[in-house]
């Protein structure tokens, strides 16, 4: 469970709807880098965990929104937490990350 709540897709997802119900395109325009297979594949995961809930309007074309579930919006706090997080400690990830290549494989 960890792993599927605490993947990049799904994080993303989940702080896109702490702002409210939304829509599929309006998802994947808010969510950089997401193809829709993809944010298809996540919405579905996290409809499966209880965590989102999918309304299909009958309208031409059909409408499709996603709202957190009170069982999602439980996982606005920490997830958001984790989102601030990323965001704050991003250039010092990145030049960890740079450091570390820079060393090459094998050179422990």
């Amino acid at each position: 469970m960890l792993a599927k709540i605490g993947d990049k897709w799904s994080i993303l997802t989940i702080m896109m709807l702490s702002d409210g119900t939304k829509r599929f395109s309006e998802l994947q325009r808010g969510i950089d880098g997401i193809s829709q297979r993809m944010l298809t594949l996540t919405l579905r995961g996290l409809e499966r965990d209880g965590l989102v809930t999918r309304e299909v309007f009958p309208t031409i074309p059909p409408r499709v929104e996603y709202t957190l579930t009170p069982l999602g919006r439980s996982l606005q706090v920490p997830v958001k937490a984790l989102g601030e997080w990323v965001v704050k400690n991003l250039a010092e990830l990145d030049a960890a990350r740079r450091r570390f290549d820079a060393m090459g494989e094998g050179s422990d």
